[in-house]
């Protein structure tokens, strides 16, 4: 496999959202009602919603920053690369970075719309919810058509409505929708409860809607040692993914509805291969418990719901066998602090052959696995000829990678802006 011969889709990236998204998509009665970026007491930009705040953190936005920079602490828009929240910018980085495709998580709204949640006027909330997915969908993914695969996120609070939005996406062309990894953390039903999942679960399966758990949104299951540094949050989030996978697989949620997908997004797969023997080995020795998989092993019924989606993984990609080499997609997490920028090709590469992954392996792990799970046409609008990392990458040999100090990007935005 050359450098320039790779096709690569990313699913998994994220979008900070414009802070004019709403205009256009928010009903006439509700228009001075919805979500507006304002500066708060210290000077940074912050959605306001019905009394509640969110702010975009630094580590949300840290493409071409110097790592010394990086942190928790508040980021505004002029401080950012353009590609975290200009959709033009951004497919000039992706081709830059040789990426055909990108699916882009919220930020503001939460991977599980929990700002939406905790709204205290849930009809409004779902308004608001719908016009988020409209400006996604129209305007996001729509502007370079082949380039956004469209994700949509849901009314966790409410079961029907969940439902109702499931199948609007749907009839729009989304076959994704961003779901809690652990929704009884939310204050909603566990997975376990099919009075309140089961028709969700079943909307899923007749539209063809992947369910993806991005890692994050189960963090409160984590009950760090007291004084822990940030480090254990950041790489104890991954093993979140266990917990909830546990609850899918052995819950009926696997089991009853077989046409349903999750993708474990940002979740890593190194902790695949454990899990599942632990399983088959739990289901084959433990049988007074009278578990019943239908015929198959626990891991069968796993690999056969599941994509694992991973940045790096390179200890893991010498046991994918074990995990299923259509199991795993990759994905580059801009801009994120675990993005790959401007080098990902040359990275994803190196770390396959070193892995001894195939040309075959490779092209499956790098977009055919996620075209195929996600029900996309990576070639519809772009051919595979000009979709490769050469081609893209011969169309943005003028884009800028240069590391900036944040305060150097927003004296280049104030100048931008006069």
């Amino acid at each position: 496999m050359r450098i320039e011969d790779m096709t690569l889709i990313s699913i998994d990236d994220h979008v900070v959202e414009p802070p004019d998204m709403f205009e256009g998509h928010v009903p006439e009665k509700y228009k001075d009602e919805a979500p507006k970026v304002v500066k708060n007491e210290q000077g940074n930009d912050t959605w306001m919603f019905q009394g509640a705040s969110m702010g975009t953190m630094g580590l949300n936005a840290v493409v071409s920053w110097p790592a010394e920079e990086w942190g928790m602490d508040p980021a505004g828009y002029a401080e950012m690369r353009p590609g975290a929240y200009d959709i033009h910018s951004r497919i000039r980085d992706m081709d830059r970075n040789g990426i055909l495709a990108s699916m882009c998580f919220p930020t503001f709204a939460g991977f599980s719309a929990g700002f939406f949640q905790k709204a205290p006027d849930k009809d409004l909330a779902f308004a608001m919810l719908q016009a988020y997915n409209d400006w996604h969908v129209d305007e996001w993914c729509a502007a370079y058509p082949g380039r956004m695969i469209p994700i949509g996120i849901s009314p966790v609070w409410n079961q029907e409505q969940m439902v109702s939005e499931i199948h609007r996406l749907s009839a729009k062309g989304v076959r994704a929708v961003t779901m809690p990894e652990l929704p009884h953390l939310q204050g909603v039903p566990s997975y376990h409860d099919m009075d309140y999942w089961g028709p969700v679960f079943q909307a899923c399966s007749d539209t063809g809607t992947v369910m993806c758990l991005h890692i994050g949104a189960g963090l409160g299951a984590l009950k760090l040692t007291p004084g822990a540094p940030i480090d254990n949050m950041i790489i104890l989030a991954t093993q979140v993914s266990v917990l909830a996978a546990q609850d899918l697989l052995w819950g009926p949620a696997m089991r009853t509805f077989p046409d349903l997908k999750i993708a474990w997004s940002e979740a890593g797969i190194g902790w695949i291969p454990f899990y599942l023997d632990r399983s088959d080995r739990h289901y084959t020795n433990q049988r007074w418990l009278r578990r019943d998989f239908g015929g198959s092993l626990p891991s069968e019924v796993f690999k056969a719901h599941s994509l694992a989606c991973y940045v790096t993984d390179p200890a893991a990609l010498k046991n994918r066998h074990e995990i299923g080499i259509e199991t795993i997609a990759w994905e580059c997490d801009y801009p994120h602090s675990d993005s790959i920028f401007p080098n990902a090709p040359e990275f994803v590469l190196n770390e396959m052959n070193n892995a001894g992954v195939n040309d075959e392996e490779i092209n499956m792990i790098t977009w055919q696995n996620s075209a195929r799970f996600f029900g996309w046409d990576p070639f519809k609008h772009i051919s595979a000829e000009d979709a490769t990392v050469g081609a893209l990458r011969a169309t943005a040999t003028d884009v800028d990678v240069s590391i900036r100090p944040r305060a150097e990007w927003a004296k280049m935005y104030e100048a931008a802006s006069r």
